[in-house]
């Protein structure tokens, strides 16, 4: 049973992952982002992480995705795909991308992980949890509110009607 859950996440990860990157329509390839970080929080469901689960959906689909997707609503449609795609921004990307890629890994084989050793104590998840739930609590409430209030003015902004010149003559 776990085997099929596990496979099914993957495909729906990997698919909608794929699908983000692919999709020509910004709105549809932001649901999709949601959709590929959602399945990231089912793997983490099946490692038995449900708080790193939780706080996945909270802060990656429920504020940066729905960020990303308000933020490609407000932009306005003439903007966005009114480029023309350059063949030398693409290889340019791509060698970019390289330098990063080797740069990262370059750092990750010097710094010396493998030989880390450390005697720290083991986190305590459950007392966090409790910490996030009772001390912190309040602070939780008004980012919640917060985010609320941005979410209604973008959807406010993003209703507003252009004027065309003929309305602007009457």
């Amino acid at each position: 049973m776990v085997d099929s859950i596990f496979l099914a996440l993957s495909v729906l990860t990997i698919g909608c992952a794929i699908a983000s990157l692919e999709i020509r329509s910004l709105i549809y390839g932001s649901i999709a982002l949601m959709l590929t970080l959602s399945g990231i929080a089912g793997f983490f469901l099946l490692l038995d992480a449900p708080f790193v689960a939780m706080f996945q959906l909270s802060v990656y689909v429920g504020s940066i995705a729905v960020l990303i997707l308000f933020t490609v609503m407000l932009v306005r449609r003439e903007l966005i795909f009114n480029k023309i795609e350059d063949t030398r921004r693409r290889y340019a990307g791509i060698g970019l991308m390289i330098i990063v890629m080797l740069g990262i890994g370059t750092i990750i084989i010097g710094s010396g992980l493998k030989s880390m050793d450390t005697n720290a104590p083991s986190v305590d998840y459950k007392k966090i949890g409790e910490d996030f739930l009772t001390y912190y609590s309040p602070a939780l409430i008004v980012m919640a509110l917060i985010l609320t209030s941005s979410v209604i003015g973008a959807l406010t902004l993003a209703k507003r009607e252009d004027v065309t010149s003929d309305q602007r003559a009457n």
